[in-house]
């Protein structure tokens, strides 16, 4: 397989981290820095996949590069699905993890239920074309901060099968179940079926 170039399009450092620990040799990921992209990238839509498609073809119109956009989003059942499309700012503006833990973390307070889900959509603009992949992860919300490692909601966010958060875990166990993982795998099996 040639070398697939794609231009990520997010400013989160974390996340472009993870994305390029996940995705195989055969790939080369640039970031918006690599190519001094500085602009602020829209999310407005209402819905984490409308956010991912906004931010790909907002960077793909302006830079004419094959791109890539995740919008990922903790999905809380006792909170009606809450943070969700609103997951990085949920605590409000600027966007702050610590802020929007203790607020999850305050809303949950004394909730029996603590299921919860972790979504991710990914959207490939590839030649003016666009596909979308999908990933998910289930699991409960504890009742306080458990682990450095990872980011975002990662800290309170204990995956099904498993007895620790997805801060707890080395980044190579959380990747290999993690909502991002599932969503790149379906990306890989793309590029495979058009080798």
């Amino acid at each position: 397989m040639k070398v697939v170039k794609l231009l990520l399009a997010t400013n989160n450092a974390k996340k472009v981290e993870e994305i390029r620990k996940l995705l195989p040799t055969g790939f080369k990921l640039l970031t918006l820095n690599d190519i001094g992209f500085f602009d602020e990238i829209p999310e407005t839509t209402n819905t984490i996949e409308g956010n991912s498609r906004q931010k790909a073809w907002y960077v793909f119109s302006r830079t004419g590069m094959n791109c890539l956009s995740d919008d990922s989003g903790l999905e809380i059942n006792a909170l009606d699905g809450r943070p969700g499309v609103d997951s990085a700012h949920y605590a409000g503006l600027p966007p702050n993890n610590f802020e929007n833990i203790d607020f999850v973390l305050r809303e949950m307070d004394g909730e029996q239920d603590r299921s919860a889900r972790f979504v991710t959509v990914m959207t490939l603009v590839i030649e003016g074309n666009e596909y979308l992949f999908d990933g998910e992860v289930s699991g409960a919300i504890t009742t306080i901060p458990l682990g450095a490692n990872g980011f975002g909601y990662d800290s309170i966010f204990i995956p099904d099968g498993f007895d620790r958060t997805f801060a707890q875990m080395e980044a190579v166990d959380k990747n290999q179940i993690s909502h991002r993982a599932k969503a790149l795998e379906k990306l890989q099996d793309f590029f495979a079926s058009r080798a």
